[in-house]
């Protein structure tokens, strides 16, 4: 069985400087809408196909919800669809928010 791990809001900023990597938001749409992590996908469980079929296995996926809880079991589950590298981020976006306010986007 495949898990997913933590990551803070200082290590991902590391991984988006030297990775290619997809950032999914779990969050309400309007939420979202509101302000996100630049360049997240908005994963809902009507856009979950499209992701799992326009994403490489071997891409990086990193999961964010609103204070990094709902992530964990939705990070679990993309892992468990043969994604091989699986992060939770830890705080959520309410902690990318108050590290990195400049790196966040609305619409």
């Amino acid at each position: 069985m495949t898990d997913f791990k933590h990551i803070n809001c200082e290590q991902l900023k590391a991984l988006q400087a030297k990775n290619s990597l997809e950032i999914v938001d779990i969050r309400d749409q309007n939420s979202f809408l509101n302000r996100h992590i630049k360049g997240a996908f908005h994963l809902t469980n009507s856009s979950l196909n499209e992701f799992v079929s326009q994403t490489e296995y071997e891409t990086p996926v990193v999961v964010v919800c609103y204070h990094g809880i709902s992530s964990q079991g939705a990070a679990q589950y993309i892992a468990q669809q043969g994604f091989t590298e699986v992060y939770s981020l830890d705080g959520g976006f309410e902690a990318w928010h108050k590290s990195f306010p400049e790196h966040t986007e609305a619409g």
